[in-house]
C-alpha cells in the first residue's frame, strides 16, 4: 500500500466516521491523524494492508470509541446545552467534504449522545456507511447477531429522531420566507414559518453569550431572533445562508468576516421545528477566523 496514494481517499472516509462518532471537527481530525500514523507505522514495518478502506475504518472507529469514552466526563461538566461543531458544505478542506445525509444533522448527532460508544459505532457504521453486520462485528469485536441487537437498542434509544423532508423545494421556500422576514426584522413574518412548538437551543459553552436553556414557542422565538438581528445589525454582524450538517443554516459574521455563530434550521411539514445555534468559539475554530461576541458587546456598551 502506498500511503501517499491512498491518503486522499482514506482521509474523507476516516473523517466521516470520526465526526459522526464524536460530533467534533477538532476531535475527529485528531483521531484521523492518529489513525493515519497507525497506518504509516504498519506500512513502514512492511506489514501488508490488503483492504486499506476496511483497515482505516477499523482503526478510526476504535480510536473514536476510545476518544468518546474520554470525552464523556468533560461533556457531563459542560456549561449549558451541548451541541456538535457545525460542518459546512463549503468547507475548504477536502478531507472534511463528506457525503451529507441525515446522520450528519445537528439533531441526530445530539441524540447520538444518548448512546454508549459501541452503540454509537454500530449505528454510524450501519446507518451512515451501510456496512454489513459481519463487517461491523469485526470492527467493534462483536458477532453479527450481537451487532443486530445493538443496533435495535440504539434505534429504540433514538426514538423520536426528527424526520427529514424529501422535498427540498418546499424546505427552501420555508427557509427563504424565514430569511426575508428575519432580515426585515418582521417578528410576525418569522413566527408564521415557525412551528407552534419550535425549539431553539444555543451552545455558548460559557465562552459566548447564549441562552442557558432551550426556548420554545413560535412567538417567543420569533421575537427573540428579531431582537438579536436588531442588536447584531448595530454591531455590524451580517448573516449568510449556507448548508451545515445537511440542513439549511445561517452563518453570522462580524464586519471583518469572523464567524460568531452558525444557526442550523430543521424543517418538517412546511415549518421550522427546531433551531440549533452554535456560538462557542472553541467549536468554530475550524471556520477561522472566529469572532469574540463578548468583546463586541463590551465595545457596544463602551466598557
Amino acid at each position: 500500500m502506498d500511503l501517499a496514494v491512498e491518503a486522499p481517499t482514506l482521509r474523507p472516509l476516516m473523517f466521516s466516521i470520526a465526526y459522526r462518532m464524536l460530533g467534533s471537527v477538532t476531535e475527529a481530525e485528531d483521531v484521523v491523524q492518529a489513525a493515519m500514523l497507525r497506518i504509516h507505522e504498519r506500512t513502514r514495518d512492511g506489514e501488508p494492508i490488503e483492504r486499506p478502506d476496511a483497515f482505516a475504518s477499523t482503526i478510526t472507529t476504535r480510536l473514536s470509541i476510545d476518544a468518546l469514552r474520554s470525552a464523556r466526563r468533560t461533556r457531563e461538566l459542560y456549561v449549558g446545552p451541548w451541541l456538535p461543531e457545525p460542518l459546512l458544505v463549503d468547507d475548504s478542506d477536502p478531507a472534511r467534504r463528506i457525503e451529507q445525509d441525515e446522520t450528519l444533522s445537528m439533531a441526530v448527532l445530539t441524540m447520538l449522545e444518548r448512546l454508549g460508544p459501541v452503540e454509537r459505532a454500530v449505528f454510524v457504521l450501519r446507518e451512515a456507511l451501510g456496512l454489513e453486520y459481519g463487517a461491523i462485528g469485526e470492527i467493534v469485536d462483536r458477532d453479527a447477531a450481537a451487532c443486530r441487537q445493538i443496533l435495535r437498542r440504539a434505534r429504540q434509544r433514538m426514538a423520536g429522531r426528527p424526520r427529514f423532508d424529501a422535498d427540498d423545494t418546499d424546505v427552501r421556500r420555508v427557509v427563504d420566507e424565514f430569511l426575508d422576514a428575519l432580515r426585515s426584522e418582521d417578528a410576525e413574518g418569522v413566527a408564521r414559518v415557525l412551528a407552534g412548538d419550535v425549539v431553539l437551543t444555543a451552545d455558548g459553552g460559557g465562552k459566548a453569550p447564549a441562552i442557558q436553556h432551550s426556548m420554545s414557542g413560535d412567538v417567543a422565538v420569533a421575537r427573540f431572533l428579531v431582537g438579536l438581528m436588531r442588536r447584531g445589525a448595530g454591531l455590524g454582524v451580517r448573516l449568510e445562508h449556507t448548508i451545515a450538517n445537511a440542513e439549511h443554516s445561517l452563518r453570522f459574521r462580524t464586519a471583518d468576516g469572523a464567524t460568531v455563530s452558525v444557526l442550523t434550521l430543521h424543517v418538517e411539514d412546511g415549518a421550522i421545528t427546531a433551531m440549533m445555534n452554535q456560538l462557542n468559539p472553541d467549536k468554530l475554530q475550524h471556520l477561522a477566523p472566529v469572532g469574540d461576541l463578548f468583546a463586541l458587546l463590551r465595545h457596544e456598551t463602551g466598557s
